[in-house]
């Protein structure tokens, strides 16, 4: 792994509480954990929100904070809490209330990558995971809440994009007025973040010609549930993207839409960042 597990691109000047982050987009592979797993290099990445770091580069010019994580989903889900251990992978873990996230062998270190593919043969130690969140876990949600307080300190408000991709075929079968949704934004049905802020980055991918859905088939998961705190002036949308929109999901390459896209995400990001100039009464929690 790298020496830290995110990056982190700030802008000259900070002027809009809006923090962009891509929890899912690393890939960086240590030969180790290749060397550990069943999987081969190419298969190991189908969990991977590819590329989402590059679509959220542009942030920068527009005064808003970049954090992505360079350390693999697969590797370690910083997505998830940190007690979210699966005792089917983790020795010495014991069974627990019903977690549909552990039982499918997606908890904080994955045992499965997408379609339920196996990543190990076997067990990992408890040190072994202590080590992954310590080391890789933590470090990038210390970064992430100081990017808030920081937001906070200054605009007495912060707001969090938390961007992510989505597999085609899983919204395929999503029955939307509209037709398929391009992008779904999660706030966990209005407890995450300020309806106006959800509403503000709705129009911004609408006004780019992109169809929008909300919270179905994905309202957020822990990021969105433990840091959005509308009541505080802390807020979170998540962000789904379809990967068909900018790449080949079967290669996990960019497609030939891909520059234009990220041109798109451009006009997008700057459009969500002025949300981040706006003054909001608290809502209640």
């Amino acid at each position: 792994m790298s020496k830290t597990p995110y990056h982190l691109s700030m802008p000259e000047d900070r002027t809009t509480s809006v923090v962009f982050a891509s929890p899912h987009s690393g890939r960086d592979y240590s030969w180790a954990f290749l060397r550990k797993s069943v999987l081969d290099e190419h298969t190991i990445r189908s969990s991977e929100d590819a590329f989402v770091d590059q679509l959220l580069e542009a942030a920068v010019r527009f005064g808003a904070p970049v954090l992505s994580a360079t350390v693999p989903r697969a590797f370690v889900d910083v997505n998830r809490s940190a007690e979210e251990l699966d005792p089917a992978l983790i020795e010495g873990v014991r069974s627990v209330a019903a977690n549909p996230r552990i039982a499918s062998g997606l908890g904080v270190i994955p045992r499965v990558v997408a379609n339920g593919r196996a990543i190990y043969r076997g067990k990992l130690t408890a040190r072994e995971a202590e080590q992954r969140i310590s080391g890789c876990w933590r470090p990038y949600h210390e970064t992430l809440q100081g990017l808030l307080d920081d937001s906070m300190a200054k605009f007495h408000e912060a707001i969090l994009i938390d961007c992510h991709s989505m597999p085609h075929e899983a919204i395929e079968s999503i029955n939307h007025p509209g037709g398929q949704p391009d992008i779904v934004l999660g706030d966990r049905f209005g407890a995450a973040a300020h309806p106006e802020i959800v509403e503000h980055v709705e129009r911004a991918f609408r006004a780019a010609g992109l169809k929008v859905a909300r919270n179905a088939p994905f309202a957020g998961a822990y990021i969105t549930q433990h840091y959005g705190r509308p009541s505080r002036g802390q807020h979170v949308v998540q962000v789904e993207i379809d990967r068909s929109i900018y790449m080949n999901e079967e290669r996990i390459r960019p497609n030939g839409n891909f520059a234009s896209f990220r041109r798109t995400m451009s006009k997008i990001l700057s459009d969500i960042a002025d949300v981040g100039r706006q003054v909001r009464p608290l809502a209640a929690e």
